[in-house]
């Protein structure tokens, strides 16, 4: 166990190590003259990350360095979509999409010689002038990050480097300095919302947990770290890169409400995640910053995990502690909220990982910094996993108010291969598609939900002329009925109609009326489900009805799907006058739907080919075989 004056000689004593992970840092103190940051979160080390640090290692060792240059596997950089990546401090050089081979090369021309290998590094930092900064690329110059600010930062096995950015002295601070009300105060003054869902107001959650019974003689933190939505991983790169804060931050809250007991829900199919918060409670526990008469005073509190089996409807607060207490995950109606009746019957607060790990930065800088950020009802900052029809795939952190324009053009380096942006769907299964109207609302809560979406969790993914709408609201429907608990008729039964209709509509079966009752159905769905899952399923069926509805009557009234994506209204042609008889899709063709007909073309030697529609499946094999582009796809 560790004493605050301990703690504090740890903090100092890593200042030097982490001042060089600094670009053009000069840091005389440091043990190091290099740190070499590598990525080891889940992205990465699916990229074998992990194999290029041991390599890394090795080829020092080799060459004498080992004592100089620092290996340190961090989390998450955010820029997925160039992963594996390795920056070199204090320099600042980032290195790209890096393998095992580039190690030795590294080492030598850039480690010894000090000559970064340029054709390894990202290429927007590589300029005629040499090599720019990190913070001047379009992806991180607009980006403000707090949730995020040591992910890609320190060691997230190491307690100490935590230490050394701060960490836990948010808790000294108010377990020393605060009263547990001044503690609320802060957070409902710094106007901090939920980063999980619909955005509640953080600091008054904790206020009715500590206020509506408070002779209660148990109360319970939660964190919420399940994620579900298809697309989000928010939440797992900052168990992965930073876990300490969580457990600093629920802390906290337990200090606030009066709990002594919390439990973070992470979702079993998160490992690296899961053994980092493994180890992160075990060193908590061993300085004593969890656990009893913290810093010396009468403030008891411990966390343990409890891990998910990957239930959607578990991220709704209810059916989450309900899992806890080992029962099927099914939500409870309300009220009595959390907040009286939660886990085990006990007053309980439940906030997601982003949530958490904005709070020790309030408390250490003070509600106005945080409510200095965002806008007038969304303040501070919001993470965002960009996926789907963009450049730069990954992580971002801006202020609340930045523009869809600004995320996927200028930090996302917009859509590939000259495409026209269509439409964006934010919340996940339960938020909507923003359609290219909408492309320079400012992102906040109320704007979202003005425009039919919502801000949920954070995931964010693209969309291009490509994508079809109605399939799009589809995959998302056919999400939520898998993922339905069933324990009320309005999503169980609603849910599963609304995606039978939808299924009539891509395959060219449906009327103009089905399009009517799909709406009627979506509020009825809405108004009547139990909890948070059935009442948002129909968001992505109605914000693409109000945005789309040409493409939905195309499908009814034309029988076409104008992305060319619904199989059922889809059609393989070749123009005899493009055709150079090849063959080549023909040999290609997986069932032998393409023969050799008897046409020749002008100035053609060989006769053209046609496919036979009754037994072409719509693969699109033969399109992608195609050298002079005569096939259609209609």
């Amino acid at each position: 166990m560790k004493t605050l004056q301990e703690i504090q000689q740890i903090r100092d004593a890593m200042h030097p190590e982490l001042e060089l992970r600094h670009e053009g840092s000069q840091e005389a103190n440091s043990k190091y003259e290099k740190h070499v940051l590598i990525c080891a979160g889940t992205g990465c080390t699916s990229s074998a990350s992990l194999t290029i640090a041991k390599t890394l290692e090795e080829e020092l060792e080799k060459n004498g360095l080992s004592d100089k240059i620092q290996v340190i596997r961090t989390g998450c950089f955010g820029l997925c979509a160039l992963g594996p990546i390795m920056i070199v401090y204090p320099e600042g050089t980032f290195y790209s999409r890096i393998k095992a081979k580039h190690v030795s090369q590294i080492v030598q021309e850039h480690l010894i010689n000090g000559n970064p290998v340029k054709e390894l590094l990202y290429d927007e930092t590589v300029t005629e002038d040499g090599i720019k900064s990190l913070n001047e690329t379009s992806f991180y110059k607009k980006q403000h990050r707090v949730a995020l600010r040591n992910c890609g930062v320190i060691n997230p096995e190491n307690i100490d480097e935590y230490i050394g950015k701060d960490g836990y002295q948010a808790l000294a601070k108010v377990v020393k300095e605060m009263t547990p009300d001044e503690v609320i105060q802060t957070i409902l003054d710094s106007g901090l919302r939920g980063r999980g869902g619909g955005g509640f107001p953080t600091g008054m959650k904790w206020k009715l947990a500590r206020t509506i019974v408070p002779d209660a003689d148990q109360k319970y933190v939660c964190c919420n770290a399940d994620e579900g939505d298809p697309g989000a991983f928010m939440d797992r790169s900052v168990l992965e890169g930073d876990p300490h804060v969580v457990l600093e931050a629920m802390a906290i809250a337990g200090y606030a409400i009066g709990a002594t007991q919390g439990y973070i829900y992470v979702r079993a199919e998160y490992p690296i995640a899961v053994e980092r918060l493994k180890i992160a409670i075990a060193q908590a526990r061993e300085y004593g910053v969890l656990g009893k008469n913290i810093f010396g005073s009468d403030f008891s509190f411990d966390i343990d995990l409890r891990l998910g089996a990957g239930a959607f409807v578990c991220g709704e607060e209810t059916a989450l502690m309900t899992s806890i207490e080992g029962n099927r995950g099914e939500p409870r109606p309300r009220p009595p909220f959390p907040a009286e009746k939660g886990l085990y019957q006990k007053p309980t607060i439940l906030n997601n990982v982003e949530t958490y790990a904005n709070v020790p930065q309030i408390i250490l800088n003070g509600a106005a910094w945080f409510a200095g950020m965002g806008t007038e009802k969304s303040k501070g900052s919001k993470v965002f996993a960009l996926g789907g029809k963009i450049k730069n795939t990954g992580l971002v952190e801006v202020p609340m108010g930045t523009t869809l324009r600004e995320v996927i053009e200028e930090i996302g380096g917009g859509i590939p291969n000259g495409k026209k942006f269509k439409a964006a769907q934010t919340g996940g299964p339960s938020g909507g598609c923003i359609s290219a109207e909408n492309y320079d609302v400012p992102i906040d809560y109320d704007n979202l939900i003005a425009i039919g979406s919502m801000m949920g969790s954070g995931g964010l993914i693209v969309m291009d002329e490509d994508n079809c709408m109605v399939d799009i609201a589809k995959f998302f429907l056919e999400f939520t009925v898998d993922e339905s608990c069933g324990k009320c008729t309005p999503c169980r039964i609603g849910t599963k109609r609304m995606y039978e209709m939808l299924e009539k509509i891509t395959k060219g079966q449906a009327t103009l009326e089905d399009l009517d009752k799909l709406e009627e159905l979506c509020y009825y769905v809405k108004a009547n489900s139990l909890c948070g899952l059935g009442q948002t399923a129909p968001n992505p069926v109605l914000s693409t009805l109000k945005n789309f509805r040409n493409e939905y009557e195309a499908h009814v009234l034309a029988k076409k799907c104008p992305a060319g994506v619904c199989k059922d209204l889809m059609s393989f042609s070749i123009v005899p006058d493009k055709c150079v008889g090849c063959g080549l899709c023909a040999k290609n063709c997986p069932v032998h739907a393409i023969s050799q007909g008897d046409y020749i073309a002008p100035g053609k030697k060989r006769a053209a080919f046609v496919i036979d529609t009754q037994k072409c499946i719509k693969c699109g094999v033969c399109m992608g075989n195609c050298r002079p582009n005569a096939i259609t796809k209609g």
